[in-house]
């Protein structure tokens, strides 16, 4: 692909992505999708290159996903569960057969996970604004991706707003906290390895 496509290709992406945080400005976690170092970083803490399994929850309009998809080793899955329609059909243009692209809520993790048979996830990679949702929907999410996780899974979620802390404390205990200052909005970037029950 020439890199003039891949520049429109890009650029079109970011214009479905502000016209969906204008009409759905609650759902969305940022005003622009992620930057590259954003990306790395994220990549990094869910230990993405060594997963067989990774479920991403809010891919928006896939540069995450894109990112994590070169990052996966070739037997990998990545199972990208997104609840706005428009950026799921952009997720479908995905050329990549490690790819499921699911539309759906991240309420229904556990259902969605199951539904595909993937096993336990090693990671899941969260960009849903965790600061916009009802509380209790925040917490039964995180809730669920603890309990679909493997063992020595991670949770990992970058947002704006620190609530997801406190909303994670019950289930996963403290986060590492790190944040990307080469991001509009900058992001902090919170990781969690799931404890031996």
């Amino acid at each position: 692909m020439s890199i003039q496509k891949i520049l429109r290709k890009r650029a079109n992406g970011h214009w479905v992505f502000a016209r969906q945080v204008l009409q759905h400005p609650l759902q969305i976690g940022a005003i622009i999708p992620s930057s590259a170092f954003l990306e790395r970083r994220v990549i990094a803490a869910a230990e993405i290159t060594s997963a067989k399994v990774v479920v991403e929850l809010g891919p928006g309009t896939g540069g995450m996903t894109r990112a994590m998809l070169r990052a996966l080793q070739p037997d990998a899955r990545l199972l990208s569960i997104e609840i706005n329609p428009v950026f799921h059909a952009h997720l479908a243009h995905i050329d990549d057969a490690r790819l499921i692209a699911h539309l759906g809520s991240a309420a229904d993790i556990r259902e969605i996970a199951e539904a595909h048979g993937l096993g336990l996830p090693d990671a899941i990679v969260s960009g849903i604004p965790f600061s916009t949702m009802p509380e209790d929907m925040g917490a039964n999410i995180l809730a669920d991706a603890r309990d679909c996780l493997a063992a020595t899974g991670r949770f990992v979620a970058y947002q704006f707003n620190p609530r997801v802390a406190t909303l994670a404390q019950p289930f996963f205990g403290a986060p590492e906290v790190g944040t990307e200052l080469l991001n509009l909005p900058p992001m902090r970037v919170f990781r969690w390895a799931k404890q031996a029950a």
